[in-house]
């Protein structure tokens, strides 16, 4: 369909060492067209972030074919896929991974210096993007200064600065508390309804349910598969 961005048929995933061959994801068929919110969850060890970073082109399938705007992945060279990474995806991962000697500003702009834009266009970009997460009045303070919810909303601003066609999180609300948590995926929430395109790992099935598509993993295979009615926010 005109609107699929990822498309995976029959992907697997193998590690090896010496002695042992671990299959971490076995003949995975999946897709996500614009504007869905899908969650994929399952318990510790299922598969649920090695499939994250396949669809985030941080590691590559060991077989089966993933499309990514109707391309083959397979095809991209290695600098293709740090362009896309650049510029097509927003990443948004559990331990935050802001830059400590940066500030809230200069996090979110790091990623935008490498596409050479403006100056007056990153700034605009940046401020765009922390006000949309309510953090612009800390733009001068570093990640020290800030609660963890805080972090998150910073890091989650890093991911929208670049206008990209898809955000992924893993497990966004892993260290946070409960209110945190929640603040964190009601913005999420917030950022589906305004069109993003949201893929989310979590192990947490209250917030699972907060997307419209649910999809499990057990032993790396999908398990379940559920269309929600209505996404409701967690309680």
């Amino acid at each position: 369909m005109a609107d699929e961005i990822i498309k995976l048929r029959g992907v697997k995933k193998v590690f090896q060492t010496d002695e042992v061959e671990t299959h971490a994801l076995v003949d995975i068929h999946m897709e996500i067209r614009r504007g869905e919110y899908v969650s994929i969850s399952g318990p510790s060890g299922c598969g649920k972030s090695t499939l994250l970073a396949i669809l985030g082109l941080l590691d590559s399938p060991s077989g089966g074919e993933y499309t990514l705007r109707g391309q083959p992945v397979a095809s991209l060279k290695a600098a293709e896929r740090a362009r896309i990474r650049n510029r097509e995806i927003g990443f948004i991962f559990q331990a935050f991974n802001l830059i400590g000697d940066l500030t809230v500003y200069e996090n979110v702009e790091l990623p935008l210096t490498y596409r050479n834009m403006p100056s007056a266009e990153r700034r605009k970009a940046v401020l765009d993007s922390l006000e949309r997460v309510g953090m612009s009045h800390r733009a001068k303070h570093y990640p020290s200064q800030l609660s963890g919810g805080q972090q998150q909303r910073v890091a989650v601003a890093r991911a929208l600065g670049g206008s990209p066609s898809m955000l992924l999180a893993d497990e966004p609300t892993g260290n946070l508390d409960s209110q945190n948590g929640e603040a964190v995926m009601t913005l999420l929430e917030e950022l589906h309804a305004g069109g993003a395109t949201i893929c989310m790992v979590t192990h947490d099935p209250r917030f699972a349910r907060c997307a419209e598509r649910s999809i499990r993993l057990f032993d790396g295979r999908i398990v379940e598969e559920n269309a929600m009615a209505t996404a409701t926010a967690a309680s």
